[in-house]
């Protein structure tokens, strides 16, 4: 059986659309089954305005589905008007629409594996959803406490201990605990997904220079380090606090199969400047598999036919060898 992977539409306004149909003629389309989960007008609108004459199978119902060829699963009792670039509470509902079909294929165990293209947090809040992203939505939807954000590229992995919240934020919410359950979860991953036996894990400092002894901050001494410690006692290959400001440029990420960030930036900046436009966001801890590509909307560039499909590509087939291996 080829498994099937539901691809959520995004920001309709955004570049989710033309990369999504870009991607075809990249993707090996006979080795999963292909559901684009969208608005019949959407695709039709970049299909044409976009001049990628792409051949869709537009379908009803599973049965209908095939592979070789985009499917397009269209939302019933929605055709919501298109403005390239715009925030538009149209957009949030028709993204939303879109992810909460997948998430119920999902659970239902219709689809194998879901993609999710890139949403907008002004668009759906203007919708009614106050979320901060998909993986916290994606946690809710499916009853679990703890999911980890993880950026893949081939052999870089980059986890987030705190992902979507302001920077204010970051030191009050990380405790032991914490770290514990985000190491746990991308142990577990590292081995269940990745096929890593017994995967070695570097974790970040909080503070500059991972506190400089306590000079810089005492999170390092008093709960990341104590954290480290527990890891290693129920078994966890872990290593660290390791500062982040060096970690890279030393190439010291080349010696661990992933690394615990403390928060976004900390470890999505350089993970994105070594992957050069191919990572992959990978949702650990859910009982479904989700991917996306890593990067967001790009408003300023959708419509104009520039989008690169690059990361789209990497996590849809990261999403096809994930549910092959389930």
């Amino acid at each position: 059986m080829l498994p099937k992977i539901g691809i959520t539409i995004g920001d309709i306004n955004g570049i989710g659309p033309e990369i999504a149909l870009k991607a075809i003629s990249e993707i090996d389309l006979s080795a999963s089954i292909a559901i684009l989960i969208s608005p019949a007008n959407v695709i039709d609108f970049y299909n044409s305005e976009l001049r990628l004459n792409k051949s869709l199978n537009k379908i009803t119902s599973f049965s209908e589905a095939d592979f070789g060829i985009l499917n397009v699963l269209d939302i019933k009792n929605s055709s919501p008007e298109i403005e390239t670039g715009v925030i538009t509470k149209e957009s949030g509902l028709a993204s939303m629409r879109s992810i909460e079909s997948a998430i119920n294929l999902c659970i239902n165990k219709e689809l194998n594996a879901m993609v999710t293209l890139p949403i907008s947090k002004e668009s759906v809040q203007l919708a009614g959803y106050d979320i901060p992203g998909h993986t916290e939505f994606l946690a809710e939807k499916t009853n679990t406490d703890q999911v980890l954000m993880m950026l893949v590229n081939e052999d870089l992995r980059v986890a987030l201990t705190t992902a979507h919240i302001s920077i204010s934020k970051v030191a009050s919410s990380i405790n032991q605990d914490l770290i514990i359950s985000k190491a746990t979860i991308l142990s577990k991953s590292l081995k269940q997904d990745f096929g890593i036996s017994n995967p070695k894990i570097a974790i970040f400092g909080l503070n500059p220079h991972a506190g400089d002894g306590g000079v810089l901050g005492s999170e390092e001494k008093e709960i990341i380090a104590p954290a480290i410690r527990k890891l290693k006692e129920s078994g966890i290959n872990v290593e660290g606090p390791f500062p982040a400001d060096g970690f890279f440029g030393q190439k010291k990420h080349q010696q661990y199969d992933a690394i615990l960030a403390m928060y976004h930036d900390q470890g999505l900046t350089p993970f994105k400047l070594l992957s050069f436009g191919k990572g992959v966001n990978f949702t650990a801890g859910l009982p479904i598999i989700r991917t996306s590509p890593d990067h967001g909307t790009a408003f300023d560039i959708a419509g104009k036919g520039i989008a690169d499909p690059s990361s789209f590509i990497q996590a849809y087939n990261l999403a096809v060898e994930l549910a092959q291996k389930n």
